[in-house]
């Protein structure tokens, strides 16, 4: 039974959307940093790349045309190498890995590459939304229009989530963080970049130019306190819950990995890193996307015939405390 084995990894270090290091980084040279290296670490040749798959949240402008095509020639992989961009928001990256974990079980792909890639500092204020509605839909499922921000209150107040706990979770969130890059946990995973950025003056708003070079995500704040997030006021009004720091925040960055059939990869000396074992998802009410993972880990569980506690490690995308919290209760 052939079976997909992730040989490497590489990603581009996380930075702040507008105002961190990769303001005006465009996509391809993001996502080709991270495929160059995941196939340099990886030791395949760049040649032997059949496919490449992306996974984009905001498909569009500087993470546009087909990013997953201008990313593998970004990354100098010959004209050979085929490009597939996937879209499923929050999920894209982890889509796209299924994706390509699957070309190499069930299509005999020997070698792919796959991955995800924002830039929310080029494309989320310069959306494409011409034509944005669609009268059926609005009428009669216009949830489906709500921004993430609305359906996390939605999650809140419909599931009794209060404020204190978000807090709390915000809290060891930021805790876990500045442990895990104190202690150099991310250093080998991470690949700096050297780029342009843009700095605007705050007084003055004219801007200028520098060269950064970013070695470790920029979104950690370190010195964060149960103080300091009681502290902050709700974004959507007093009577809300979701704040500033109880919410993740908007960023630009990139990752990459390399697949490869785990016989082919045993022959060749490769060891993974993990063996793909499944995928799960499911549909539920768009008012409440964040809680997705209550419906789809079960399925997946039962697919592939385990128990909660056989997994050691648990990894659930940290949008906002809120939908983490309810989802890990």
């Amino acid at each position: 039974m052939r079976e997909a084995a992730i040989v490497s990894t590489a990603r581009t270090p996380i930075g702040k959307a507008f105002r961190g290091a990769f303001n005006q980084t465009h996509g391809a040279t993001l996502t080709g940093h991270a495929i160059k290296h995941a196939v340099s670490r990886a030791g395949v040749d760049a040649d032997e790349i059949e496919d490449v798959i992306i996974g984009c949240g905001l498909p569009e402008g500087a993470t546009g045309k087909n990013i997953a095509r201008l990313s593998a020639i970004r990354a100098g992989l010959p004209v050979s190498a085929a490009g597939t961009t996937v879209n499923r928001f929050c999920s894209s990256g982890l889509q796209a890995i299924a994706i390509a974990a699957n070309r190499v079980v069930l299509d005999g792909v020997p070698v792919a590459a796959a991955g995800g890639v924002e830039s929310i500092s080029l494309v989320q204020n310069n959306l494409n939304q011409l034509h944005w509605n669609e009268d059926w839909l609005t009428e009669h499922k216009p949830d489906l229009w709500m921004s993430m921000l609305d359906t996390a209150e939605v999650v809140a107040e419909r599931y009794g989530v209060n404020r204190e706990n978000q807090d709390e979770y915000a809290l060891t969130s930021q805790q876990r963080t500045a442990t895990a890059q104190a202690q150099g946990y991310f250093d080998e995973e991470i690949v700096p970049l050297t780029t342009t950025k843009l700095v605007t003056d705050k007084e003055t708003g004219a801007t200028h130019e520098e060269q950064v070079t970013l070695t470790k995500d920029e979104g950690n704040r370190p010195d964060t306190t149960a103080e300091g997030l009681a502290a902050l006021h709700p974004v959507m009004g007093e009577d809300k819950t979701v704040t500033a720091g109880n919410a993740s925040q908007l960023s630009d960055g990139a990752s990459a990995c390399v697949v490869v059939e785990a016989r082919e990869a045993e022959r060749r000396g490769l060891e993974p890193l993990g063996i793909f074992r499944g995928l799960a998802v499911a549909g539920l009410e768009p008012d409440e996307m964040g809680i997705g993972p209550v419906l789809a880990v079960p399925r997946l569980l039962e697919r592939t015939g385990m128990k909660m506690d056989d997994i050691d490690l648990w990894e659930l995308n940290e949008a906002f405390a809120v939908q983490v919290v309810y989802c890990r209760d």
